[in-house]
């Protein structure tokens, strides 16, 4: 690999970079740029001023590498870009962007865009104030790759972004922010549910075609996971415990299915351009689906309640005065579905993190997340 290197870092910095990147062609560990919500944020939120934080107890609490610290994660443990990360050879997840002082991770194990209530489209998330959208997100990239280039040089980046994993989970805002009740102030007339999922992807897209502009070659686009069955959901649209929300459901599907259309048409054309280009469709709709309604066969007891927080506004998860972080949750936190009323466990993860790595086409189109990684 031919790399033009010129340094711009302190001495001690450059010396570590340059016997990094001696070895970098001949073992490259797995890197992967992050870009999504809730469900992936590592902790970007921690960073702005935001409704939508996870920066207390008990978020983290089973998540070893902070010692059940809250990082920023919206769940109890790892997430499951965390997961597919640790499968596929990953040291270390990506930091968050906005934490200080993690630009040399951008070459060493990729960053972490995502951020929490955050949408496809701009407005979405604008209850909670603070996030960074889609749009951002792909900007924040751009200066990332501003510093690979001026480390590694043009030549060097280009490799390197060729054989990193660009991962998008994202959309699950716009869809819960389409089907909540109207606030003033905060509400606009609604569209038409096509005209939703329609604008939802003509966005996406156009940001996952100036990803691929960037360098970008391998892509996980991750579907919007049946939102008709989270606890937040079933308590607004009044649905009883084993049920889901039919009518929400609904405007999922459309939308997997009009995203799913647009990522075959990206590879047809993308394709066509560079053979090494392949963005890969995540069934998680049905993933998530078949693990809530068949919990028990998964070795799960509850798919109803969340772990932690009400099943009812305000659907808070946070510590009491007088509690510790374990009494604060439920007791065995590896047997729910749901951390709290919008996430799901570390065990929901590890289970549908583990198909998404391993599982055929009904899971992972046109193949899956490690033969991905192995092209």
């Amino acid at each position: 690999m031919d790399f033009t290197y010129r340094c711009p870092l302190k001495p001690f910095n450059c010396t570590f970079l340059l016997l990094w990147l001696s070895h970098f062609q001949a073992a490259q560990s797995f890197t992967n740029f992050i870009f999504g919500d809730s469900l992936v944020d590592v902790g970007n939120n921690n960073y702005i001023f935001t409704l939508s934080k996870a920066d207390s107890s008990p978020y983290g609490i089973d998540f070893a590498p902070s010692n059940g610290q809250p990082t920023g994660r919206f769940t109890n443990g790892r997430t499951i870009s965390d997961i597919v990360g640790e499968a596929l050879g990953a040291k270390s997840p990506p930091p968050p962007y906005l934490e200080p002082n993690t630009e040399a991770n951008t070459i060493l194990n990729g960053i972490n865009y995502a951020s929490g209530a955050a949408g496809i489209l701009d407005d979405t998330g604008l209850l909670f104030i603070g996030r960074v959208p889609l749009r951002e997100q792909v900007s924040n990239f751009e200066k990332s790759r501003e510093y690979m280039v001026s480390v590694i040089g043009e030549n060097g980046t280009k490799e390197m972004l060729k054989n990193a994993m660009f991962t998008i989970t994202i959309g699950s805002n716009d869809i819960l922010n389409y089907i909540q009740p109207s606030i003033p102030f905060f509400s606009q007339d609604k569209l038409p549910t096509d005209v939703l999922q329609d604008s939802m992807v003509l966005h996406l897209t156009t940001h996952l075609k100036r990803l691929h502009q960037l360098g970008g070659r391998k892509f996980v686009v991750v579907g919007v996971g049946p939102l008709g069955c989270i606890p937040f959901a079933r308590a607004l649209n009044l649905i009883p415990a084993g049920k889901c929300s039919e009518q929400v459901n609904q405007v999922v599907r459309g939308y997997n299915m009009k995203l799913r259309h647009s990522l075959k048409t990206l590879n047809n054309e993308l394709r066509s351009e560079d053979y090494n280009t392949t963005f890969v469709y995540a069934n998680s709709y049905d993933l998530f689906l078949k693990l809530v309604l068949n919990y028990q066969l998964f070795g799960l007891k509850n798919a109803d309640k969340p772990c932690c927080g009400g099943y009812f506004p305000p659907f808070a998860c946070f510590k009491g005065p007088n509690q510790n972080s374990s009494q604060a949750a439920c007791e065995d936190r590896s047997k729910f579905v749901f951390w709290d009323a919008y996430h799901p466990t570390e065990a929901a993860n590890l289970i549908v993190a583990k198909a998404l790595l391993d599982g055929d086409q009904t899971v992972a189109t046109p193949f899956n997340i490690r033969y991905l990684n192995d092209l």
